[in-house]
């Protein structure tokens, strides 16, 4: 069920029943005509059950902060303030595409922010391209996306792998087994890898995909340690990735093989023990212990919002950059049209927790900041900052 959120509190049922019941009325696309006194509506379609949901809390957390911040300072187009409904896709693409479907139809939301996996984005595309409504994705993935109405603060394969695989090849090892997710992120990752490690003079001696949920991944460590594997790469995600390095620390495999996974930060750390982290290396835009006062900042704010214990990873930073970017091309456009609002969020920079970034005008995608990251005594160091790197143009 949809939950609607504001700074001021829940909405009552009644009133969720009311508006629903008009929106559904009115179709897909409905007309966005300003009313002073109504709120800009935002979905927050995350994975909040499936597997996925500690990435879809930090999400959310990250969107929420920065819709919070923007009705703290006032609101936008003369006092109207933000308001966010949460909505669980389940990691499920159709469940994704029937809480995309209500956000847009029933509850009139003038973007929707999510969802975590490929396969839900895709599911969901044609409702968004139809509605017209703003789709802000915020998590790395593997390319491909030209549509105009979707915004991408995503990591592509060329701003990590690139400069990752080099670091690799000489710090690491040049022996390699792949192992992800079965879905299409892991393959195009695992794709990318393999073709900048072998032009490296790296060798893939193994690549195989598990389906969601399991539980032993005994076969598979004794093939990798059989292969002679000297570097695992890892792209499982979610709560299947903790079971795979936990049981890989226990066969004792880290003490013989180094590990890169690639999408791994702090929303992991809080899953494994210090000895079963050490040493895992990954690609990342922001860290929470990154040396910058923005960064700074924004674990403290954070931390301030939702208690000191609040994980600030990268999942939390690309959702409130991003929403803040939202937030920017709402005022610049003083409109909440999502069309005006999209034409305008493109080519102007703002700082995110690790820099300045902005989406790019070409393709809506953004140019980030990368670093080279590995674990260490259970905390995330820098090992190499790249500064910015721009992805291939989507659209070209």
């Amino acid at each position: 069920m949809t939950r609607i959120c504001s700074t001021s509190g829940l909405i009552s049922r009644r009133r969720l029943l009311a508006v629903g019941a008009g929106a559904a009325a009115a179709g897909l696309a409905m007309p966005y005509v300003a009313r002073a006194a109504d709120p800009i509506k935002v979905g927050i379609l995350q994975p909040f059950s499936g597997g996925l949901e500690v990435l879809g809390m930090q999400g959310a957390q990250g969107t929420e902060l920065a819709l919070m911040e923007a009705n703290e300072a006032g609101g936008v187009l003369g006092g109207r303030m933000f308001e966010f409904l949460r909505a669980d896709d389940k990691t499920d693409p159709k469940t994704a595409v029937e809480r995309a479907t209500e956000l847009i139809r029933r509850d009139q939301v003038t973007a929707i922010v999510g969802p975590v996996t490929s396969a839900n984005r895709d599911a969901m595309m044609p409702t968004i391209q139809r509605s017209k409504s703003l789709l802000l994705y915020a998590t790395d993935y593997e390319g491909g996306v030209c549509v105009p109405n979707v915004a991408c603060y995503s990591a592509l394969p060329q701003q990590w792998i690139d400069p990752l695989v080099p670091y690799v090849l000489e710090n690491l090892g040049k022996s390699f087994y792949m192992i992800g997710s079965d879905y299409v992120w892991p393959q195009k990752m695992n794709a990318a890898f393999r073709s900048v490690a072998e032009a490296g003079g790296g060798t893939v001696v193994g690549e195989e995909y598990t389906p969601w949920g399991a539980k032993d991944y005994a076969a598979t460590l004794r093939k990798l340690e059989q292969a002679g594997t000297e570097v695992v790469v890892l792209t499982i995600v979610g709560a299947d990735a903790i079971t795979f390095v936990k049981q890989f620390a226990a066969a004792g495999l880290n003490k013989k093989i180094r590990m890169v996974f690639l999408g791994f930060g702090e929303n992991y750390l809080t899953g494994l023990s210090t000895e079963e982290s050490e040493g895992i290396v990954t690609a990342s835009n922001f860290i929470e212990t990154l040396d910058k006062p923005e960064a700074r900042e924004l674990v403290a704010r954070a931390r301030a919002r939702f208690g000191e214990t609040t994980v600030v990873s990268n999942t939390v930073d690309a959702h409130y950059t991003l929403t803040r970017l939202f937030v920017e091309g709402v005022k610049r456009a003083n409109s909440d049209d999502p069309t005006a609002i999209m034409a305008i969020m493109v080519g102007h920079p703002i700082m995110s927790g690790n820099g300045e970034v902005e989406l790019r005008p070409e393709d809506r995608h953004a140019l980030l900041n990368v670093l080279i990251v590995k674990c260490e005594g259970g905390t995330l160091k820098v090992i190499e900052d790249l500064g910015r790197i721009a992805g291939p143009n989507q659209c070209g």
